[in-house]
């Protein structure tokens, strides 16, 4: 052996004898560095995934301890616990609410610890050592807070019972109520108040189909959260070389969800060394980067239009309703018996039981509408759930893939081979690379031709009349189970190659419709309806989106050459314009407002005469079009030409004001500009504020989806005080690359924290309001050049 080879042998154990001899100090199981940018970026780098998920724990505490505490109290089904019989809890990207003591019976049911053995059981090394570390940094915050640091922070719970140290099992619930928000959870009252019908007593007469099908249009109620109006959604871009100045890549994210609770998304850089070295935005409780960019690559989601799960209708036997036949045989549901502990007004702990009831599919439920059964349990008929994403242990392994893949090829091979993805479309796109759409996710795997002989002959128009798409299966049938697909990771679930996907060198896109019109000049068809539909009206959004790249490439928007640059990106993603109004103001202003003038709409007319078709904080007449767009949700015979599969993004079009509810609309918009006292003239800035900040009010431009806007900002509804936003445009991203090195810019809407005594409750708020683009510090040097703040953490 050569000197040199001795000396680096010598070089190497030399450490490993001083530990030893007891002469080295012990390394720490968890260690990191915490360096935060501007706006309280945390920038989080360790040596090992235990000490990264510490580092990320602990700043994430920091910002939004109370926030996700109260999450995860709810999961472990402790919330009328702590919060009493009275309260409710809410999921607002679905929309779902639930008192409290039916959400804790829901979680006890759902949330098992049989589910959290099955999601530890599956992560691989790397995601439970995430998770050990992030609990143990979320841990050490709270030993602090307890200790008496950090004082003034955290008022909202830095007093209560429920601010305890968290266990890696409350993560994992987490992970699977992230997992479930498009499905099983949106049915959380129908879930835990299903019992089985007495045995005894004849009941009450069913009503017909008819008016179940009349009681469901009228208030579809929780089926609403699966139509197309529903909350959750998102933008995205993937731009090639074709479509780029220059012809380099860029991205855009911008998904569209709460303002407030644990679906917030937070920024954060996590950087292993040789590793990991990657940068986004996560929802609250992940110690992943779901949404984000690197030097290789960047990604973005839009929520898809695919279920992810089946109804099954079953026969009940009259004798006993808790069994149900299955091929001809009866079988026995499984009672669960469930016991929570409910916090009285006068502070006393009661406890409350209920048995619910598990079918082989999943949980029995049961749904009215407008006070009509519509999915009723009697002696006859019961209703079970069979949850894709329920069965999904694959979602915390599959971000682990994309954060830790080295190039955009490895990306979509992962997206493929995992498909953990829950309930999203995918956009990516790196440098010098194509750009990818997939809508690879949980599906379950039923095509047109298994729905079509199995559905439920009675209820499954009544269903879709509000849900089209959506599976309401026979359930007493073996031919009826979902089927398997040899490229999917499980059975029961559509593989990558049913799925639908897009390669181009010029562009993809979506906002929230299904994947047909990812680029109008290749639609992609063929696919199991219960993806989403083919060949139908898409949204205004999703029409604006598509029109917005268009007219860039076509150089027809005003902008200078043909194809983006990141600015005209940015330039576009904020422009507030309003697509109803390109389509319908001109007929407004020559057709309704010219007529003589009768009081009813003479200041509506008068304030749209000056609008610039927009909800720019400058704009003024914003409000009168948002109330009168909003008006004529569901009115028939809107447009003059109707959609037509020749020009599916520019039809319907012209606003047919002939038809009398149009102008009634218009009419109730100016009453209600007047009830609340919002002055005609009034700039859209002084109208629509944050309604998630205490202090002065922070102006917010943008409106609703609904409407047009691409740039969204939603609320719930006027009020004398204006609108307040409280969902839309959340993380933004704008990603290209130079000279191989990632250039990233954008925002978190609604800032980093939800603490109001913390520094980055509202500065980043004020920096979107006035729409200064922040570039995010990728690189050593940037970070060190933007660095607030740094602290060495372990323990």
């Amino acid at each position: 052996m050569s000197m040199s080879c001795l000396r680096t042998l010598a070089l190497l154990l030399v450490p490993a004898l001083l530990a030893a001899c007891g002469s080295s100090k012990p390394v720490p199981p968890f260690a990191a560095t915490i360096t935060r940018s501007t706006y309280g970026i945390p920038h989080i780098q360790a040596r090992d995934y235990p000490g990264l998920g510490y580092g990320y724990g602990y700043a994430f505490a920091e910002d939004n301890l109370c926030t996700l505490l109260e999450d995860l109290v709810t999961i472990r089904g402790e919330r009328a616990r702590y919060f009493g019989r009275d309260g409710s809890y809410s999921i607002p990207a679905v929309p779902v609410t639930a008192n409290n003591v039916d959400s804790d019976f829901f979680w006890k049911l759902m949330a098992t610890d049989a589910v959290v053995a099955q999601l530890k059981a599956a992560a691989r090394p790397e995601t439970a050592q995430l998770t050990r570390g992030y609990v143990a940094g979320f841990n050490r915050y709270i030993r602090e807070l307890r200790a008496g640091e950090h004082p003034g922070r955290h008022a909202a719970c830095a007093q209560a019972a429920y601010l305890a140290p968290i266990s890696e099992d409350d993560l994992y619930r987490r992970y699977f109520r992230l997992s479930i928000i498009a499905s099983s959870s949106v049915f959380t009252s129908e879930i835990a108040q299903a019992q089985p019908p007495p045995l005894s007593g004849s009941g009450s007469a069913a009503p017909g189909l008819a008016a179940k099908a009349a009681a469901l249009q009228q208030q579809p109620g929780v089926l609403a959260a699966f139509a197309r109006s529903k909350r959750l959604g998102s933008n995205m871009y993937g731009l090639g070389p074709e479509a780029v100045q220059g012809g380099g890549n860029l991205l855009l994210g911008n998904p569209h969800f709460p303002w407030s609770g644990t679906e917030r998304l937070y920024i954060v850089h996590l950087t292993v060394p040789g590793k990991m070295d990657i940068m986004g935005a996560s929802l609250y409780g992940v110690p992943l980067v779901l949404i984000g960019f690197n030097d290789h690559f960047a990604w973005s989601h839009t929520v898809s239009t695919a279920y992810r799960f089946t109804l099954y209708e079953l026969p009940i036997n009259p004798l006993d309703p808790t069994q149900y036949y299955y091929e001809g045989n009866t079988v026995d549901m499984t009672p669960v018996p469930l016991t929570v502990q409910v916090k009285e007004s006068d502070g006393s702990i009661s406890s409350e039981q209920r048995t619910l009831y598990r079918s082989q599919y999943g949980p029995m439920l049961t749904l009215s509408s407008g006070g009509v059964p519509v999915l009723s349990w009697d002696r006859l008929r019961g209703y079970s759930l069979r949850d894709a994403n329920a069965e999904n242990a694959r979602l915390i392994n599959q971000f682990f893939a994309w954060n830790s893949a080295g190039s955009l090829a490895e990306f979509e091979a992962r997206h493929a081979e995992v498909l953990g993805v829950p309930w999203v479309n995918t956009v990516a796109t790196g440098p010098g690379e194509h750009v990818y759409y997939g809508d690879i996710s949980v599906v379950p795997n039923t095509p047109d031709d298994l729905v079509e002989r199995c559905k439920a002959p009675l209820l499954s128009p009544v269903i879709a009349s509000v849900a089209p798409g959506l599976p309401l299966l026979l359930g007493n049938r073996s031919d009826c189970q979902w089927l398997s697909d040899s490229d999917a990771p499980v059975p029961g679930i559509f593989g990558a190659s049913h799925l639908p996907t897009l390669r181009r060198n010029d562009y993809v896109a979506n906002m929230n419709d299904s994947y047909w019109l990812s680029n109008p000049e290749q639609p992609l068809t063929g696919y199991a309806r219960i993806i989403g539909d083919e060949d139908t009206e898409r949204t205004l959004r999703t029409r604006l989106g598509i029109r917005q790249i268009q007219r860039r490439l076509a150089g027809g928007d005003g902008l200078s050459g043909t194809g983006f640059t990141m600015a005209q990106l940015q330039q576009i993603a904020l422009g507030s314009e309003i697509y109803s109004a390109t389509l319908g103001l001109g007929a407004v202003r020559s057709e309704l407002c010219p007529t003589p003038l009768s009081a009813d709409i003479q200041q509506a007319c008068a304030a749209l005469g000056n609008w610039d078709g927009a909800a720019r904080l400058s704009s003024v007449g914003t409000p009168v079009w948002i109330e009168f767009w909003q008006r004529l949700a569901g009115v028939n015979n809107l447009w003059v030409n109707a959609y037509s599969s020749s020009d599916p993004v520019n039809t319907p079009n012209t606003l047919n004001t002939a038809n009398v509810q149009v102008r009634q609309a218009l009419a109730d918009a100016q009453q209600t500009l007047i009830d609340h006292g919002i002055g005609f003239d009034t700039p859209f800035g002084q109208v629509q504020h944050s309604g998630v900040h205490q202090g002065s009010a922070i102006p917010i431009f943008g409106s609703f989806g609904e409407i047009g806007a691409f740039t969204v900002a939603d609320n719930d509804g006027l009020s004398d005080q204006g609108y307040a936003v409280n969902f839309g445009n959340s993380y933004i991203q704008t990603v290209g690359w130079d000279n191989g090195h990632v250039h990233a810019e954008g925002f978190i809407t609604y800032s980093e924290s939800t603490d109001p005594a913390s520094p980055h409750y509202r500065d980043f708020t004020e920096a979107y309001s006035q729409q200064q683009w922040h570039r995010f510090p990728f690189t050593r040097d940037e970070i060190r050049a933007a660095q607030i703040s740094s602290q060495n953490l372990s323990e």
